[in-house]
Formats: C-alpha cells, structure tokens, sequence
C-alpha cells in the first residue's frame, strides 16, 4: 500500500470562483423562460384560483379561504363516516381477514412461517409412520386384491 498524501488527494470543497454577473443574468433569464405561466399553476394546485370573488379584494381571499376550508371540513367528515363504519378486529378476524395472533405486527410474518413450518413437519411425521399396504391388509382395513389408494 501506498501513503496517501495531501498532495495526491483532490481537494473538495466550495468553488470558490465567481460566476460572472452577465452568466448569472443570462441563467437568470433562461430559468425565467422556462418558469410555467400562472394558470398552469393554478391548474397543479399551487397558486389558488382567484377568480371565485373577484369583485372586492380581500373578500375573494376571505371566500377562498372558506370555501378550502370547506372542503377540507367535507373531506374530514367522508373520513370520519368511513372510519365509524370500518369493522373491528374481532369481526376481522372471524372473517380470516387478520390473523388472529397477538403477536405484534413486526413479528407476524415470521410467527406464519414457523406456523407452516410446524406444520409441515407434522404431516411428515404422520406420513412417515403410516402404515404400509401389508399391515393395513393384516388389521383387516384392505382385502388382498384391493389396491390402496382407489
């Protein structure tokens, strides 16, 4: 390995040069050209559209405001409706909605996989101590000219 030295290392930092003040105007300017027109603003929802009382200066503003408050207002109430008619856990749960485990939600996925998991082992535990075509025969479960599994 080499050392690393101050000479050999690029300096970062600010650029400390200046930019013209014919650069900055034209930059200005070119940013100016691209800026979008107002009702293209108002269009996206960032500038208010002006135009709902246009007749008395302040009473426009007033009525804007109330009427954004408004619909505020109505969209909190569709929310509130929404909510009070949301079921609860319970009835989530009988539906198999949610799981019905109490452990918390960070851990829920990982408590369905080693659910399966057990599972899983179960069911190879039993298939490997099923009994086997000739012992069923023996209990008298199959008659020798059956075939199991039909």
């Amino acid at each position: 390995m080499s050392a690393v030295t101050d000479e050999t290392m690029p300096k970062l930092g600010v650029d400390e040069a200046s930019i013209s003040p014919i650069e900055r105007r034209n930059s200005l300017e070119k940013h100016l050209q691209h800026r979008p027109d107002a009702q293209e603003l108002k269009n996206r929802h960032i500038l208010l559209d002006t135009n709902a009382a246009p007749l008395v200066v302040g009473v426009g503003r007033a009525l804007q405001a109330k009427q954004v408050e408004l619909e505020r207002q109505q969209h909190s109430d569709s929310l509130r409706k929404h909510l009070e008619k949301r079921p609860d856990r319970e009835d989530l749960i009988e539906r198999n909605i949610l799981p019905e485990s109490q452990a918390a939600p960070s851990l829920q996925a990982s408590q369905k996989s080693l659910e399966r998991h057990m599972k899983a082992d179960q069911l190879e535990h039993q298939l490997q101590r099923r009994p086997t075509a000739e012992e069923l025969v023996k209990q008298g479960i199959l008659e020798e000219n059956e075939e199991p599994g039909k």
